[in-house]
């Protein structure tokens, strides 16, 4: 190997290191201590046992685990296939060039940059049933408020409606990159041969826009799955664990017990179903794109 050589493989590895090693430490070092710490007794203030399998056997059997993990599929089931479909439709209708469109495009993005707290505090002076919009308009009109935050059949339906809410931005910028990737000698095309709008619809634009639509579902499955401040600031958990995703239940048992072992191994139950999730989702669309 020539010193001209050498140099430059040095070169390469001193740009890379401040990236693998800032990544090796937040990211993999965390991830197989975590794993580790799975397999322990442990909590936040000393040295853990070693218990085996004993952590996954007490979730297997925890009906609070249970139901956690049948709330967050409730919300992800809730939140992303609206959120998709909003976002799409958004993305169709403000696919232009005008002013008007670029400002109900700003508008409907702006709540993504919006921190989790100021959501839910927007959501709440909205869904409180003593004195929210909601509750207010309710008696104007002569109505009972409905209990959004108290009711355990409508704390769910409430938090996914925040979310969607808040999370609308990025999905329909999605969309709309990849509407403005269609060329338009495809559109003239369709027009030429007389299809009309839901023909060009059905038969242009959604098939152009297949890879960013499993885009979309894939990252909202993986961003819902971790669902976490909305429930805690917005109702807490409650009523009766009704509204509690299974993160917060992680960050209960941590922080609120102490069991950083059991934490731990619900933590790890969650992320080889995330995995799991993605893997699926990929390779239906994998399968979809061979057909």
């Amino acid at each position: 190997m020539s010193a001209a050589t050498a140099r430059g493989r040095w070169a390469g590895f001193a740009f890379v290191g401040p990236f693998l090693f800032f990544y090796v430490t937040l990211l993999i070092y965390p991830l197989f201590r975590g794993i580790l710490i799975s397999f322990q007794r442990a909590d936040l203030f000393g040295g853990g046992r070693w218990v085996g399998i004993g952590n996954y056997s007490r979730l297997v059997a925890d009906p609070i685990f249970h139901q956690a993990l049948m709330n967050t599929f409730k919300l992800t089931l809730m939140i992303v296939p609206a959120l998709t479909l909003i976002a799409l439709a958004l993305a169709l209708a403000l696919n232009s060039s005008s002013r008007t469109a670029g400002l109900f495009r700003g508008l409907f993005f702006a709540p993504s940059v919006l921190s989790v707290t100021i959501v839910t505090l927007i959501w709440r002076f909205i869904l409180t049933p003593d004195a929210g919009l909601v509750a207010l308009g309710a008696r104007a009109v002569g109505a009972e408020p409905i209990p959004f935050l108290s009711d355990p059949n409508l704390t769910i339906p409430a938090l996914a409606i925040t979310t969607i809410w808040w999370s609308l931005g990025l999905p329909m910028m999605l969309f709309l990159a990849g509407l403005q990737q269609i060329p338009g000698d495809i559109y003239e095309a369709a027009a030429l041969d007389g299809a009309g709008r839901w023909t060009t619809l059905r038969r242009v634009t959604l098939p152009s826009l297949r890879r960013t639509v499993i885009l979309v579902i894939m990252l909202q499955t993986a961003a819902q799955l971790q669902l976490f401040g909305q429930a805690q600031l917005l109702t807490a958990g409650g009523p009766s664990g009704s509204s509690r995703p299974v993160v917060l239940l992680i960050y209960e048992i941590a922080f609120g017990r102490w069991e950083l072992g059991y934490a731990a191994s619900a933590a790890e139950v969650l992320f080889v179903l995330i995995l799991a999730v993605t893997f699926v989702q990929y390779w239906t669309a994998g399968r979809a794109e061979e057909r």
